[in-house]
């Protein structure tokens, strides 16, 4: 049974298998017509040329992806299934799956590489091929001869079960008439035998030869003998022998070699010892001019390639060399115009570029206008304005103060109004600089709002530079200032720490916080103004009426 099996594999492939009708072409250009012609006159050598020709020099991705396409099938019936495989792959590249009227291509390519794929025997790559042809046809036809061709891989492999389910698939979509329906039910037939060596399958098989000689199928008519040589070969040898002999004689009209050599090998399994002789000797020479035609074939469509590209490349040196001696003509005109072009454009650029250097200068003199003005508003805003609303502020609540302290700060708001350009900076470098700031944080508290202090001590001021201790001053104490002004806070506590590389100095208050969509404006902008002029960052993280918190970061010296 083994021996049978592996005799009817390349009759179930070349005859089992069908090829749908190709893709339709909006338009076609005039070698794809003729190849098309060709192809029909059975002059495939010629056929293949002009399809080659239309895959290397059309503009059209459809039109090559079909030319690659019919390529395929005259390598694949020359035997060249990988040069057959090799020009489906190529196809594919051209086609893109987002496009529908590229469906009926890719279902025809991969269709093809499963029935190539079949005829290689690695069936489970034919069946994956199959259902991915499936995905893309949508041709009722076209469904059931892939499904067809997708049970005959199953029936190959061994899997008759699938298989089987598959035909029966197909067969309730055919009508018990023509071609089709007797191809389907010999496949059919054939898989419930090797299936079961016991199954009956003599009437389907012959009701299936009867339609294909009423319709004069001769193909129809091989593949019906050779299941029935196969299905008579145990049972009734001498039956076996005919239909092989009758197999054989089809296979002569044909013209089909792989056909004949099919009988051959049935003839010789079933003929007497003389006669197998004869037949085994026919059967070798006919191999062997076989694999000859076959390798012939092979290097013929490499050669047609090779000649393809020869001549696309000599067409590109000539079109080449006409358009360097047309460049040659026109090369003076070009360099006497080009230097004329030059010389125009670099006068229009001196001229633009001297009145965009003006326009420039005078921007230039109006942004350093600009800038003096912000930073003396800056000066008097943090200078003077945060300074008179804390004394204003300390003479409200302290009803203790002292009038020392008071002259003192009046006297230095006035020394700073007299001269506002000249900034004094006597106590930024000395050791008593967290002092100062205690003193000044400190003197926002009042009988409703706590000021606590964390962290503030001389060790953690000893790496922060003297520019970087003013600009942090007039931070915090523009912080202090919004916070009696909008937080209604009753506790502040503000924490210093020291880390490496950098320092942090945290608020944190209970007030109402910012509203939402609000964001820092004035004397908070300001503040962001100065800690980005130390380098450092400033983050604020407020929900309405659960308070404020900010965030100094600020690297050390």
């Amino acid at each position: 049974m083994k021996k049978v099996l592996l005799l009817m594999g390349g009759l179930i492939i070349l005859f089992g298998c069908q090829k749908p009708d190709r893709p339709f072409l909006v338009s076609e250009s005039f070698d794809f017509k003729k190849a098309e012609t060709l192809l029909y006159q059975m002059k495939n050598d010629s056929a293949f040329y002009y399809f080659d020709r239309v895959a290397t020099g059309s503009k059209d991705s459809l039109e090559v992806a079909m030319a690659y396409n019919y390529m395929a099938s005259i390598q694949s019936d020359a035997g060249d299934y990988y040069g057959a495989q090799e020009s489906l792959t190529t196809s594919l590249k051209f086609l893109d799956e987002r496009k529908k009227h590229n469906y009926n291509c890719l279902a025809s390519d991969y269709n093809e590489l499963g029935m190539t794929s079949s005829k290689l025997k690695n069936f489970d790559s034919a069946i994956g091929y199959f259902d991915l042809a499936l995905r893309f046809s949508d041709d009722k036809n076209y469904l059931l001869i892939i499904l067809n061709n997708k049970a005959n891989a199953y029936r190959e492999k061994g899997a008759f079960m699938q298989a089987l389910v598959l035909y029966q698939q197909v067969l309730k979509q055919k009508k018990p008439e023509g071609k089709g329906y007797a191809r389907l039910l010999t496949n059919m037939a054939n898989a419930k035998w090797l299936q079961d060596p016991g199954y009956d399958a003599a009437p389907e098989l012959l009701k299936a030869l009867q339609i294909r000689k009423f319709a004069k199928d001769l193909r129809g008519q091989h593949s019906s003998y050779a299941h029935l040589a196969d299905y008579y070969s145990q049972s009734k040898p001498d039956s076996g022998l005919i239909y092989a002999h009758r197999m054989y004689s089809i296979a002569h009209q044909l013209n089909n070699p792989d056909g004949q050599l099919d009988a051959l090998q049935k003839l010789i399994r079933l003929s007497p010892a003389v006669d197998a002789k004869q037949y085994f000797s026919r059967y070798e020479q006919l191999n062997d001019s076989l694999q000859t035609a076959r390798n012939a074939a092979k290097n013929q469509f490499a050669l047609i390639r090779y000649h393809t590209k020869k001549n696309e490349a000599d067409n590109l040196k000539l079109q080449r060399d006409n358009s360097e001696k047309r460049y040659q003509l026109i090369q003076q005109s070009i360099r006497f115009y080009s230097t004329l072009i030059v010389f125009i454009f670099l006068i229009i650029v001196a001229s633009l570029w001297y009145k965009r250097r003006k326009q420039q200068s005078e921007q230039e003199k109006q942004d350093a206008i600009r800038e003096s003005q912000r930073k003396t508003s800056k000066k008097v805003h943090d200078t003077l304005a945060n300074d008179i609303y804390r004394i204003m502020k300390r003479i409200q609540h302290d009803v203790t103060l002292d009038r020392t302290w008071l002259v003192d700060n009046i006297d230095e708001v006035y020394e700073r109004a007299r001269d506002i350009s000249y900034e004094i900076n006597k106590t930024t470098d000395d050791n008593s600089f967290h002092e100062k700031i205690s003193e000044l944080l400190k003197s926002f508290a009042t009988e409703t709002t706590k000021v606590i202090l964390v962290g503030n001590s001389e060790e953690l001021w000893k790496k922060v530079s003297g520019v970087c201790k003013l600009e942090l001053k007039y931070i915090l104490q523009e912080l202090m200032v919004n916070m009696q002004k909008h937080s209604k806070a009753e506790n502040v506590v503000i924490r210093f720490d020291a880390q490496a590389g950098q320092h942090s100095i945290t608020y944190i208050d209970d007030g109402i916080g910012l509203p939402t969509g609000d964001f820092p404006k004035n004397g908070l902008t300001n503040t962001g103004n100065r800690i980005n002029l130390i380098g450092g960052q400033i983050t604020f993280d407020s929900c309405p009426g659960k308070g404020l918190q900010i965030q100094l970061v600020f690297p050390t010296a």
